[in-house]
């Protein structure tokens, strides 16, 4: 059985098990934070998400996961059979991460700490966070999913990078950067609506007090040094 190792207030996290859920594949939930030792053992770079397969290897990076769940357990595809419509939802994928994700990312720390975001990074942010609005208004169809006909990878990859746009990058902009993209706010809400986002919602709310607890620790201690 795989072994899905990190948080559920982690956005990777929570698309990497909303894959699984999707294509109903038996899996179990291994709790464990970012820049803890144990989290090292399985992960290079010591971020979430991890896997651990029934062969017996672990892997890390989100996008790397999908795609190994993808190859593995190609039953409920979440990408078209022909190679240019499936470079096409990875490019939709890969644009979200660089010019939405990574960006609004950015405010994460001073939003946890309480500190004021400095004015420089915040002009910073909105001028990548721009060109995202420009490339995804002209590469997502939204018909009725985000890629065209098909339901993909984009379309759960998107729905949780979107996550922290909305709650960091257009809180600390006062600017609803998915409303700049024809039919991303509808799809969105349709997007929360599945049973399946449900689920995940619901536990990442159950865990974020204890995440922030934990993120909230760390800072004391690093200011405490």
């Amino acid at each position: 059985m795989i072994t899905l190792h990190g948080f559920a207030a982690s956005n990777y996290y929570n698309l990497v098990k909303h894959v699984l859920l999707y294509k109903k594949l038996p899996f179990e939930e291994h709790l464990v934070y970012g820049g803890s030792e144990e989290l090292l053992e399985i992960s290079p770079a010591g971020k979430v998400p991890v896997i651990s397969t029934p062969e017996g290897f672990t892997l890390s990076e989100s996008s790397v996961i999908c795609d190994f769940i993808e190859e593995s357990y190609p039953e409920t595809p979440l990408y078209p059979e022909n190679a240019g419509e499936r470079a096409a939802v990875r490019q939709i994928m890969k644009i979200a991460e660089l010019y939405f994700e990574l960006p609004s990312r950015r405010f994460i720390p001073y939003v946890l700490s309480g500190a004021e975001v400095p004015e420089s990074i915040k002009v910073e942010v909105r001028q990548v966070l721009s060109r995202g609005v420009i490339a995804l208004s002209r590469l997502c169809k939204f018909s009725p999913w985000i890629a065209g006909e098909q339901f993909s990878m984009a379309d759960i990859y998107v729905y949780y990078v979107n996550t922290i746009v909305s709650n960091f990058g257009s809180s600390q902009l006062e600017w609803d950067v998915l409303a700049d993209i024809p039919g991303m706010k509808e799809w969105n809400d349709s997007m929360s609506e599945s049973d399946i986002a449900k689920s995940v919602e619901a536990d990442r709310l159950a865990n974020i007090p204890e995440f922030i607890q934990k993120v909230r620790a760390q800072i004391q201690a690093a200011q405490a040094k």
